[in-house]
């Protein structure tokens, strides 16, 4: 079987990776997250990725597609504008696995505790029957934290929001909050 992986960062991907190849199967990766802002970030997340792919001897095709506006525009609430992150980009990769012969997709987006898992799962075999491809589930979230330690050892970059300008919004947010919670309790 050959599978192609949705990379959402590399992280997300370490424990991912490793269990697949575990069962002996052809592995790729896949980047393509135009959700990611700032700008900056987007390339620190990419890079990150090169360099794990190195490390790991793993093929990865890039979609370089930058989409700030999309979701600067975006006026749903939380949930609507995951489910639209989620769409957007795992469309793309179950079309892109068909379109290159791979007999499977899946992402790492199934290894985070932090992201809408029964969605992301229906969400993969709603696109399988779309294109006529194998959606490989798993429930990676048991290994969370043991792929974050390894990215850790391995000196990978790791993030400290989702990826969108909202969520980065919403973390700045709660850095400030908790500075002035620090001020006025060490008064």
């Amino acid at each position: 079987m050959k599978i192609l992986l949705h990379i959402c960062c590399a992280p997300c991907g370490v424990y991912v990776v490793d269990k697949i190849r575990e069962e002996g199967v052809d592995l790729e990766g896949y980047f393509y997250n135009p959700n990611i802002h700032l700008y900056n970030e987007y390339i620190k997340r990419m890079d990150t990725v090169k360099k794990y792919a190195s490390i790991e001897n793993l093929i990865i095709h890039y979609e370089d597609e930058y989409l700030e506006d999309k979701w600067r525009k975006f006026n749903g609430d939380d949930d609507s504008r995951c489910r639209m992150c989620y769409f957007i980009r795992l469309d793309k990769a179950a079309k892109f696995a068909k379109e290159n012969g791979f007999d499977a997709f899946t992402t790492t987006l199934l290894v985070s505790p932090y992201q809408k898992h029964s969605y992301l799962k229906n969400l993969g075999y709603d696109l399988a029957k779309k294109y006529g491809i194998y959606f490989y589930y798993k429930d990676f979230r048991l290994g969370f934290r043991k792929g974050q330690n390894k990215a850790k050892e391995m000196g990978l970059y790791r993030q400290k929001y989702c990826g969108c300008i909202i969520s980065y919004d919403k973390t700045k947010v709660e850095k400030l909050n908790n500075i002035i919670t620090n001020i006025s309790t060490d008064k």
